[in-house]
């Protein structure tokens, strides 16, 4: 099912749009889905009228700056944009900000961001090769690096650049405003942060710039900047910021509510289907290709067969039909009939006085980051052993036993205690 899905989905698409020539109402459609603002449309339209008159496809541009993250589905929201471009026939361009890096982007900092080394910027780099394969069609992807360009400007190019920027518009920027209104430094490389990366709009003649809504400013500097260079403006096209599985925050490694697209199938397949009803049709627009028509057809449906839907889909983008088949059947297998996963990893945990505390078997396993984890995951009644809950902190195992040990729905080890 899960395959055939996503062969109707592509088949989709492709009857819709049949390259960057093909009908310009029928582009319009796959472009604006998921998008925020689409600054101007009509001038878009103006474009793909002339590309198909003239044949030459668009230069849609993506800047990364390359701090070399774990990409997760927040990352991809962007990236599946730059994808439907892709797919129109469009030429797609992503450029590495190993020049702009030594700047660091101020977007939405409170203090100045500490700028990386030509060394930290480049193996960082390396990186994006792989990840951006999960998402990208990398043999029609071009990858450029803003140091070609942003290197060779003399001293007199950037004084020529800056001149087209008043103070007054970046500070109408909201961070760069907070800070200078509380009195926090801004140091003076930050202001050229938006110009260098409106510059590489200029450097590529980019017809359309992508990004999420927290780089509209730099966005529209670079239409600025294009016309003040006497070419035509960039379209600028912000998609939203995607919530994490909580539904309300932003989807961050370091909060926790995240999905990495190189996660194992079961866990990217567990972790969805524990989003809540109302944040899953969210994710269906921002994430998936499937057309409106059926997720339409979904929402009149149970939810729970929604996102089992919404699960296999993205778990197959990511891993293959197989992979996706196989996770929502060790799901269905472990949280609805109760059964203990196949692939439990064995452990062995030393316990030289005979007894081990559990909070240290938790975290000596990699089951949680700290024993200060592991006692809160206690009281918050997500752990269990031998498929009993477990309701005391201070639960001693003792050597010479095994147990199977639980935490949270997907986490499980099968534990040797040692003397």
């Amino acid at each position: 099912m899960v395959a055939l899905r996503l062969a109707e989905a592509r088949d989709t698409r492709r009857a819709l749009t049949a390259g960057p020539f093909s009908d310009v109402d029928a582009q319009l459609r796959v472009i604006r889905r998921g998008v925020t603002d689409l600054i101007v449309e009509a001038e878009l339209r103006a474009k793909l009228e002339r590309s198909r008159s003239t044949e030459r496809p668009l230069v849609v541009k993506l800047g990364l700056d390359p701090t070399a993250p774990d990409l997760h589905l927040g990352h991809t929201v962007v990236l599946q944009k730059l994808r439907d471009f892709q797919d129109l026939g469009h030429h797609v361009v992503v450029i590495i900000g190993d020049f702009t890096g030594m700047i660091g982007d101020p977007t939405g900092r409170s203090d100045t961001r500490k700028p990386l080394t030509w060394d930290e910027i480049r193996a960082n780099a390396e990186t994006y090769r792989a990840q951006l394969g999960k998402v990208l069609d990398m043999s029609r992807t071009r990858i450029d690096f803003n140091s070609t360009w942003l290197g060779a400007l003399k001293f007199e190019d950037l004084i020529r650049l800056t001149a087209h920027v008043t103070v007054a518009q970046l500070l109408q920027r909201e961070d760069f405003a907070s800070r200078y209104g509380s009195g926090r430094p801004i140091s003076l490389h930050e202001f050229l942060y938006p110009i260098a990366q409106a510059y590489d709009s200029v450097a590529l003649h980019a017809d359309v710039e992508l990004g999420g809504t927290d780089q509209t400013f730099n966005l529209l500097v670079g239409r600025d900047l294009q016309r003040a260079c006497g070419q035509e403006p960039q379209i600028a096209l912000t998609v939203p910021i995607l919530e994490g599985l909580d539904g309300v925050t932003k989807m961050s490694k370091s909060l926790g509510n995240y999905v990495g697209i190189d996660e194992p199938p079961q866990e990217i397949f567990g972790k969805l289907m524990s989003l809540s009803d109302a944040a899953m049709w969210r994710y269906f627009e921002l994430l998936t290709r499937l057309p409106d028509t059926e997720i339409a057809s979904l929402r009149a449906g149970h939810p729970m067969d929604a996102k089992r839907v919404l699960a296999s889909t993205i778990t197959a983008q990511y891993h293959g039909t197989a992979a996706a088949e196989r996770a929502a059947a060790e799901f269905a297998r472990v949280h609805q009939q109760r059964e203990v996963p196949e692939d439990v990893g064995d452990r062995r945990v030393a316990a030289p006085g005979g007894r081990v505390r559990l909070t240290r078997v938790l975290a000596a396993t990699e089951m949680v980051s700290s024993n200060t984890e592991g006692r809160r995951m206690i009281e918050q009644g997500a752990v269990e052993l031998d498929g009993a809950r477990v309701s005391t902190v201070d639960l001693e195992l003792e050597s010479g036993r095994t147990y199977l040990v639980r935490v949270g729905k997907r986490r499980f080890c099968r534990v040797t205690i040692d003397d």
